[in-house]
């Protein structure tokens, strides 16, 4: 028996594990925050937003918990 579809997680899947680590890092997000998510420079202006850091720290942070993922 063949599985014709590849093994690569959906985007749907790819998303929703990106917004659980978002979460896991950053718990002042609620559910509401993390499904309004534009983008990483969305995400970066909250951060800064929401626990006053430096953005140059927060763009370092995000871009390591990314690793390359998109948020949508």
């Amino acid at each position: 028996m063949t599985n014709p579809t590849p093994s690569t997680p959906s985007a749907d899947a790819n998303k929703q594990a990106v917004l659980k680590d978002i979460h896991m890092k950053w718990t002042k997000f609620s559910e509401e925050d993390l499904a309004g998510l534009k983008g990483r420079e969305d995400l970066v202006t909250q951060i800064v937003s929401k626990y006053g850091q430096d953005k140059a720290i927060v763009v370092r942070e995000v871009d390591t918990l990314l690793k390359g993922r998109q948020i949508f």
